[in-house]
């Protein structure tokens, strides 16, 4: 088999899975990973290791680190025809990004290239979905789309296998996403269903946060069984009122990532769910540094939800134990109380 023609990759986020990223695109092209903290870029530039993030995990050698986003960007300029943008931020810093993104890209003549963004969630205070927050910002002609699926950025960062998928309307999005990643331990697979993607990435963090909370109050496997099945129906009910594939549900990004953040160990919705059956309260939880995008985006899918007149229990159930002072087991009563129905 050929060897792909190298691009060149610049991820902008140094987080836990904006630097997995980078390690795993730096394998196989020239990539540059931009910190906004100065002292991190410096400090793993140096160790090859982002231990702020990453303990432990050594970063391939090749991996450049910044500070400076012009310089960033300007490694693109090198051929603007084969250069890749990731950004490893989380959705309630892309509409700034973005903005960002907007002013800079024209003036250094890289308007053209791909944007590829991999959070997950729904914008708190809009219940936008993240290329909702692309449409609204970026000037008409951008490329872009969404990198997702059931993964660990530590397992990624230690190429362990993983499989992904990148969906975009546009073909060469997803086909310089799959030049750039795909290879040895990483499968990327493509799509076109931008909002099934989107919507599953987001809903399975709320159902994660679901699932913790039941294995916190010891209610059993069959609990999280049953959580995680009609998670995904829920998922799916919400996903194709908003236009997303039904199938797209049952894949990667659907049942996949759902499977692995309701039940893996390095979940961090389960864990914040874990926390909260076992008694703690949210507000301590957060205040000890565990954060969870489930968390954070559960009342902007429910606020969509109701704006649709889609029937999200679960969903529903998880804001009551987060925000409104419902204990968990209350709120799984109200859950088992509910009538029988036909499961489809």
């Amino acid at each position: 088999m050929d060897t792909p023609a190298a691009l060149r990759v610049a991820v902008l986020g140094a987080g836990s899975w904006g630097t997995a990223l980078a390690a795993a695109a730096a394998r196989r092209h020239p990539t540059l990973l931009w910190a906004r903290d100065a002292a991190l870029a410096q400090a793993t530039a140096h160790a090859h290791e982002n231990q702020r993030y990453l303990p432990g995990v050594s970063l391939p050698e090749s991996l450049g680190v910044s500070s400076d986003l012009d310089a960033a960007l300007a490694f693109l300029q090198n051929d603007p025809t084969r250069g890749l943008i990731i950004l490893g931020v989380p959705v309630a810093g892309l509409d700034q990004t973005f903005r960002t993104l907007a002013h800079r890209l024209p003036a250094l003549h890289l308007a053209d290239v791909p944007i590829v963004w991999t959070c997950k969630g729904f914008e708190e205070s809009t219940s936008r979905l993240p290329h909702e927050i692309a449409q609204a910002v970026l000037p008409e002609g951008w490329r872009g789309g969404v990198l997702s699926g059931p993964s660990f950025a530590r397992e990624v960062a230690q190429g362990l296998p993983v499989a992904l998928t990148i969906a975009s309307t546009e073909s060469a999005v997803r086909e310089m996403t799959i030049a750039a990643l795909h290879g040895g331990p990483m499968r990327v697979y493509a799509s076109a269903d931008v909002i099934g993607v989107e919507v599953g990435g987001a809903l399975k963090n709320v159902i994660a946060v679901a699932c913790g909370i039941a294995d916190g109050l010891r209610l059993g496997t069959n609990a999280r069984a049953a959580l995680i099945t009609r998670g995904l129906a829920e998922i799916t009910r919400f996903g194709q009122a908003l236009g997303a594939q039904a199938e797209t549900f049952s894949g990667l990004t659907g049942l996949g990532d759902l499977v692995l953040t309701a039940t893996g160990d390095l979940s961090r919705n389960r864990r914040v769910g874990l926390e909260i059956g076992a008694g703690r309260a949210l507000a301590d939880i957060l205040a000890s540094g565990m954060t969870a995008e489930g968390v954070r985006c559960a009342r902007a899918v429910l606020a969509r939800a109701r704006q649709l007149r889609v029937e999200l229990p679960i969903t529903e159930a998880v804001c009551a134990v987060l925000f409104d002072g419902v204990a968990p087991v209350t709120a799984v009563s109200s859950l088992l109380a509910r009538e029988a129905r036909h499961e489809s």
